[in-house]
């Protein structure tokens, strides 16, 4: 699974990266985002995918009473994902979610005890894109539309099953060259080979 991730790059290198523009208001920061605080992170969604937009890391289902509930959806697995009722409603809206590296930390002992943390990106600190999903979550107190998202994992490749040594997942990057086939068609062609890491 994946719950720490960075983004690195300016505003100007993202839509220059994603020819989309960033939307009026939004900022972007060079940041090292941890899914359990729920951040906003930069997307670019299918309902406008000319532009860069901030939307919580954990998808909220229609139904979720309160925000709470999105500790649960950080990641959505791809085999199951039309199956379970957290995200069967939201496959058809695809997002893609910016990033330049993420974390993973290696179990050294059965407990997890001691751990050996790792930064895997792509070759030349590259962009890139997750895989996701997205809703539109109104919070019935406030009234507040909330943009919030999940990121889609898969089984780990042999680099990640090294790391990753446990559950043995890995969030699905897509293809720079698909990126818009993801988006408009819902096909996937994933770039996890190109994957590098190091111990940090």
């Amino acid at each position: 699974m994946c719950f720490h991730s960075k983004q690195s790059k300016t505003a100007q290198a993202l839509e220059h990266r994603f020819k989309a523009k960033v939307v009026e208001g939004v900022s972007i920061e060079p940041t090292i985002y941890n899914g359990f605080s729920f951040p906003k992170t930069p997307i670019i969604s299918n309902q406008e995918a000319d532009k860069i937009i901030l939307s919580n890391w954990g998808l909220m289902p229609s139904w979720a009473k309160d925000s709470s509930f999105r500790k649960n959806t950080l990641n959505a697995r791809i085999e199951t994902v039309k199956e379970k009722p957290s995200f069967k409603n939201y496959t058809q809206n695809r997002c893609l979610i910016i990033a330049d590296g993420f974390f993973e930390w290696k179990w050294l002992d059965e407990k997890g005890l001691k751990k050996e943390k790792y930064f895997i990106d792509l070759p030349d600190e590259q962009s890139f894109a997750f895989a996701g999903i997205w809703s539109n979550w109104v919070d019935q107190k406030t009234g507040e539309i909330q943009h919030t998202y999940a990121m889609l994992t898969m089984e780990a490749n042999a680099l990640m099953s090294e790391i990753h040594n446990i559950k043995k997942r890995m969030p699905i990057i897509v293809s720079p060259n698909a990126e818009q086939q993801w988006l408009k068609r819902g096909e996937l062609y994933i770039a996890n080979d190109l994957l590098q890491a190091k111990l940090v």
